[in-house]
C-alpha cells in the first residue's frame, strides 16, 4: 500500500512511529478505508490492527470507532469514541455515540447525549445528525408525534441554511420517518424533496420516490417459472433429441442391412454343416432320401 494515498493530517500522526511500524498501521488505515462500505468486519479488522499497534493516535481510535459502527460492533465504536473524546475534547462524535447507545437499547442515554451536542451549538451538518438520532430515539421510546414533530420543526428552522447535502439528509430522514407511520402520500413528497437538494447521491430518495409510486417491481424468475421447469417453447419430444445425454429416438437404431442378413444367414449355414459332422453318420438310404428333401426344399 502507498501511504501517499493516506490524507495528509493522517501522514502527519504517522511520523511519530517509526517507519516499520507506519508503514504497517498506515496500510491497514488505507485497507480499512477501502473495505468499508463493501465489508465492514474485515474493515473493522484491519482497523483494529492498526489500533493495537498505535493506540495513542487519534486516527487508529477513529477509524477503529468507524469501522466497528459500520460492521454493527457498537459497544465497541462507543468505547472507542469514548476515548477519543477525552483525547481530544471534541463534541463532534456525539450523535455516533448517542446512535451506539440506541442501537445498545439505551435511548435515554442517546437523549442525553444529545442534548449534550445540541447545548454546545454545532454547524448545521452536526445539527442535524443530532436531531435525526434524536427522532430515533423518540421513536424508540414510542413517541412518533414527537419524532415527527422535532423533524418538520427542525426542516422549518432551517430552510435555506447550511449545505444542499445536509437539507437533503434531514428532508430524507423525514421522509422515512412519515413511511414508518404510514403516510406514504407524505414520505414520497419529500422522499422527491430530498431528492431534487441531493446533487451528490448522498441517499437513495430518488429510487424511494420510484418505489412509492410503484415504479420498481423486484421479479423473481426462478419463482415464476418453477425451480423444475422447462425452457418455454419446447416440448418433451424436442428436448429428447436435442438433450446429448438423453435417450435415443426411436428412429435413430440400427437397421441391418441386406448384406449384413445374407452374411448373418451363411454363418448360420456354416454352423448347421458343422453340426451335422458331428453327428452320426446316416445311412445310404437315409442320406439319399436326405439329399432328396434337401433338393426339394
Amino acid at each position: 500500500m502507498d501511504l501517499r494515498d493516506l490524507p495528509r493530517g493522517v501522514r502527519a500522526e504517522l511520523r511519530g512511529l517509526s517507519p516499520e511500524i507506519a508503514q504497517i498501521v498506515g496500510a491497514h488505515l488505507l485497507k480499512a478505508g477501502e473495505l468499508i462500505d463493501s465489508d465492514p468486519q474485515l474493515a473493522y479488522a484491519h482497523a483494529e490492527a492498526a489500533r493495537r499497534r498505535a493506540a495513542r493516535l487519534s486516527v487508529t481510535r477513529e477509524a477503529t470507532a468507524e469501522a466497528a459502527y459500520a460492521a454493527g460492533e457498537y459497544q465497541v465504536a462507543l468505547a472507542e469514541l469514548r476515548a477519543l473524546r477525552r483525547m481530544n475534547g471534541g463534541n463532534e462524535f456525539l450523535a455516533v455515540m448517542a446512535d451506539c447507545e440506541r442501537a445498545l437499547g439505551h435511548p435515554d442515554k442517546a437523549l442525553k447525549l444529545i442534548k449534550e451536542g445540541l447545548a454546545a451549538q454545532p454547524e448545521f451538518r452536526q445539527r442535524v445528525e443530532l436531531r435525526l438520532v434524536e427522532a430515533g430515539a423518540r421513536l424508540d421510546l414510542g413517541q412518533e408525534a414527537e419524532a415527527l414533530r422535532l423533524l418538520k420543526h427542525e426542516i422549518e428552522a432551517s430552510a435555506g441554511k447550511g449545505s444542499r447535502g445536509a437539507r437533503a439528509t434531514l428532508r430524507y430522514g423525514y421522509a422515512d420517518l412519515l413511511e414508518h407511520t404510514g403516510d406514504a402520500d407524505g414520505a414520497e413528497r419529500w422522499f422527491s424533496a430530498a431528492a431534487a437538494l441531493d446533487e451528490e447521491g448522498i441517499t437513495d430518495a430518488a429510487d424511494r420516490v420510484s418505489k412509492l409510486q410503484g415504479l420498481v417491481l423486484d421479479v423473481d424468475e426462478e419463482a415464476l417459472l418453477g425451480e423444475d421447469s422447462e425452457p418455454l417453447g419446447m416440448d418433451e419430444e424436442e428436448q429428447s433429441s436435442t438433450d446429448p445425454e438423453g435417450e435415443p429416438d426411436e428412429l435413430e437404431e440400427d437397421i441391418p442391412t441386406r448384406e449384413v442378413e445374407a452374411a448373418l444367414e451363411d454363418a448360420a449355414d456354416v454352423q448347421a454343416l458343422a453340426d451335422a459332422d458331428d453327428e452320426d453318420p446316416l445311412d445310404p438310404q437315409e442320406a439319399s432320401d436326405g439329399a432328396e428333401e434337401e433338393h426339394h426344399a
